[in-house]
């Protein structure tokens, strides 16, 4: 058998020692998840190092990323009923087939303007319900500061992004549906003050909702 020494006690740390360790251990932990880990993952930048580095953006665009699959799932697992009957659809399918005119052009044409008002860090989406071909008009200012925004459509288990951009106040334009689903607008306030959003719209669709 070895016998082993008992270590000298001027060999061990002090519990002063251990103490600062300890500090100083969990100051870097703290310092890494501020600057790299809330930025990087969640978008959040409370000093500003993230978007020097380039994080915050990817941090965005996986927040956003799962909120939009949140809401996928949530629409693919959702109990799905059959449309009720309307008085009349055989005729308007008899009128659209006999003159060629495409669903798009035989939607209603409406107008309407909705605001939204996002704390610092918070998002909001609103989407227009349009058909393949269907055209708006657009206009949204951020009364007050700046967003980033995304401009984009699902719908049929399909995608697509149309703009996106960092720091605006307004922006303006034509959205046409690539096919049939929901098309619109996600905002988030990066900024430390409030901002309301209005959005104007004007074309054919058939409904204008927030998205929750």
């Amino acid at each position: 058998m070895f016998n082993s020494q008992a270590p000298v006690p001027g060999d061990l740390p002090s519990s002063k020692q251990l103490l600062k360790s300890t500090v100083i251990a969990g100051a870097a932990a703290a310092a890494i998840l501020v600057t790299v880990v809330l930025p990087s993952e969640y978008g959040i930048d409370p000093t500003g190092v993230g978007s020097a580095m380039g994080l915050t953006e990817m941090g965005e665009i996986k927040t956003q990323l799962a909120e939009e699959a949140e809401i996928d799932r949530v629409k693919a697992t959702a109990p799905s009923r059959p449309a009720p009957a309307q008085e009349g659809s055989s005729l308007l399918d008899r009128i659209v087939h006999e003159f060629g005119i495409s669903s798009a052009q035989a939607q209603e044409i409406r107008q309407d303007e909705m605001s939204v008002t996002l704390k610092p860090g918070e998002g909001a989406e609103i989407k227009l319900t349009m058909v393949k071909g269907a055209k708006a008009n657009f206009a949204w200012t951020a009364n007050g500061g700046k967003v980033n925004f995304d401009t984009h459509g699902d719908g049929g288990g399909e995608n697509i992004s149309y703009e996106k951009g960092r720091g605006a106040a307004e922006d303006s334009g034509v959205i046409e549906a690539a096919f049939d689903g929901n098309h619109g607008w996600f905002w988030r306030n990066r900024t430390s003050s409030p901002v309301t959003v209005t959005l104007k719209t004007d074309g054919a669709y058939a409904d204008i909702k927030q998205m929750m």
